[in-house]
């Protein structure tokens, strides 16, 4: 099993908690889920595993690389796994909907920045706070 795999290369114990968890984050339709989004998923799901036991799990997947925690302004934590690529972010501040993106031009253009004030680029993390436009 995949999440097996996953667990034991980031140094983690296989728990039945665990390998919950990282099921529901992988298989679901939405790709940010706050703590309570993982349990409320999980608890449709039938399976029993507390709020407490979620939150402790994905700290520890945080602490293990396996996902990225952000925290959006005017709202709590989301999680996404951790699949390596590089993206920014837009939240609707209505809604709280977040959308992926990826621009090269605004990557390309951050790094003439940094180089320009004579620095280096260590990480960087775009957010962009948006509404739909009221009619």
């Amino acid at each position: 099993m995949v999440e097996n795999q996953e667990l034991r290369k980031a140094g983690l114990k296989v728990t039945l908690p665990r390998v919950k968890i990282l099921q529901m984050l992988d298989g679901s339709n939405e790709r940010h889920m706050s703590a309570e989004d993982v349990y409320k998923a999980l608890m449709e799901a039938g399976e029993d595993v507390g709020l407490a036991t979620v939150y402790r799990v994905l700290t520890q997947f945080e602490a293990a690389g396996l996902v990225v925690r952000h925290n959006f302004d005017g709202g709590h934590a989301v999680f996404e796994l951790a699949d390596g690529g590089h993206h920014d972010h837009m939240v609707c501040v209505d809604t709280g909907e977040v959308v992926e993106f990826f621009d090269a031009e605004i990557e390309r253009r951050q790094r003439e920045i940094v180089k320009e004030h004579g620095y280096e680029l260590v990480e960087h993390n775009l957010v962009l706070y948006v509404r739909k436009p009221q009619k």
